[in-house]
């Protein structure tokens, strides 16, 4: 029990201590506020801090937004790293999401008081980027575009897929079972390393022989893996020969041929070979946030617009916002790392190992190979640079403030700069700096840089 003099009796009101803090109440949220000073005047009470700096320590306690997500600094050198959002935005699509956060003439006409067709300007620069395609639809992901584009296309007839294209996307998902479960009817054809084109003409005959139609050929882009060897699958132009819809899913998001990634697949050149429509995703080597993309036959692209389950999967205002700008504004971050030189990759990690030599006497400039992730080209390398730090900061990076996140290899943490903004450079070195410390032998120190 506190006596009259315990400094504990002195600590603030929480509706005084609201008040103090007005303007992160106005940023964070009341709830969230809250809780940091409901946590400090818990401490206060416990003795560990004193009332004078309970105004600190609720500072100390707020959330940097009013998001826990947490900005990272990406230093693994995999461009579309899948588990930390894969494609970061450009600046243009950033504000185009503030633009996008009120009212705004989504599906509206204000020249003509009239509903519009939504999304219209994205549309637009969607067809300017792929000009061989009649029409064009986005969907909240790539998966859904494929799934809606099997629906509206094949509806209760066949699609045929060959065995090494049955694919199975992240967190254990597969693409057999995510299109059977919405009724569509797979066919497989082939083997799983080698299918022929008459393997698709026997499978014709044989439904036509039972009474069957074939709706549609699948074609899949093995974006997460490549099989090697004794293997081949037939293109699209080939299959485009078969006389039936072809629905290509070029995957990684490509719109035009990439000369960083000369065997990467894009919507244009798989149209040009005669597929109906092309399937991709917005999020991964576009460049753009998540969704995904219809593009190809203006008359099947309008089926897969009009399908009942096109509303369950409707994009958003911001992610078209953000989508039209990618595709019309400056080159986004996705691009700029592919395209980063070697040169200027020896020139920022040089910079970097200069700037903490005297925390760390042991870093060093070393070769590593990056790697385009889970956007597409598996197996294809990135030759790159990185400094190599004792392994334990690997840890220590990614628990501090910003958080940086690297690699280990061969018991080493490697920074690699190919995917951080040059503008942040400064603040890589700025935590390493903090990590290093205190510790002459250059190993992080005990706080871990956690402060």
């Amino acid at each position: 029990m506190a006596t009259s003099d315990d400094p504990r009796r002195r600590i603030p009101r929480t509706d005084e201590l609201l008040a103090r803090f007005a303007d992160e109440v106005g940023a964070l949220g009341r709830d969230a506020v809250k809780r940091a000073i409901v946590s400090a005047q818990a401490d206060v009470r416990a003795g560990t801090i004193s009332p004078d700096g309970i105004d600190a320590a609720i500072a100390l306690r707020l959330p940097e937004s009013a998001t826990t997500l947490r900005a990272i600094l990406n230093a693994t050198g995999v461009v579309v790293h899948t588990n930390i959002g894969r494609a970061p935005l450009s600046d243009a699509a950033v504000e185009a999401l503030g633009r996008a956060a009120g009212y705004v003439d989504v599906e509206f006409d204000p020249v003509t008081a009239t509903r519009a067709k939504r999304g219209r300007a994205t549309l637009d620069a969607l067809q300017e980027q792929v000009p061989d395609a009649g029409g064009a639809l986005v969907v909240n992901n790539g998966a859904a575009a494929l799934l809606l584009a099997c629906l509206a296309i094949a509806g209760d007839r066949d699609v045929l897929v060959s065995r090494g294209e049955l694919i199975e996307i992240g967190d254990g998902f597969r693409l057999p079972e995510l299109l059977q479960s919405a009724g569509a009817r797979l066919v497989e054809v082939g083997m799983t390393n080698r299918t022929h084109l008459r393997d698709y003409e026997n499978a014709i005959v044989d439904a036509e022989r039972h009474g069957r139609r074939v709706g549609a050929v699948l074609k899949i882009h093995t974006s997460n893996y490549r099989v090697e060897g004794f293997a081949g699958v037939p293109g699209v132009r080939d299959l485009s020969a078969l006389g039936v819809p072809v629905i290509a899913d070029v995957g990684s998001g490509l719109l035009a041929p990439e000369r960083v990634l000369p065997d990467e697949p894009d919507a244009t050149s798989w149209l040009r070979d005669g597929a109906t429509v092309v399937t991709a995703s917005g999020d991964k080597l576009l460049g753009g946030p998540q969704a995904g993309l219809v593009l190809g036959d203006a008359d099947a692209v309008e089926r897969v617009r009009r399908h009942p389950m096109a509303r369950a999967m409707r994009i958003d205002k911001l992610t078209l916002a953000a989508l039209e700008a990618t595709l019309r504004g400056p080159e986004p971050p996705v691009t700029r790392a592919l395209h980063e030189t070697r040169d200027s990759l020896r020139q920022r990690t040089t910079h970097l190992a200069a700037a903490i030599a005297d925390v760390v006497p042991g870093a060093e400039v070393v070769d590593v190979i990056g790697r385009v992730g889970g956007g597409g080209a598996p197996g294809f390398e990135l030759p790159s640079l990185a400094v190599a730090l004792p392994e334990p900061f690997a840890e220590a990076l990614r628990l501090g403030r910003p958080c940086v996140l690297a690699r280990t290899a061969l018991g080493r943490c490697l920074v690699d700069l190919r995917c951080v903004p040059a503008s942040s450079d400064a603040d890589v070195a700025a935590a390493i700096r903090a990590v290093a410390v205190g510790n002459e032998s250059g190993t992080p120190a005990d706080d871990g840089g956690r402060a």
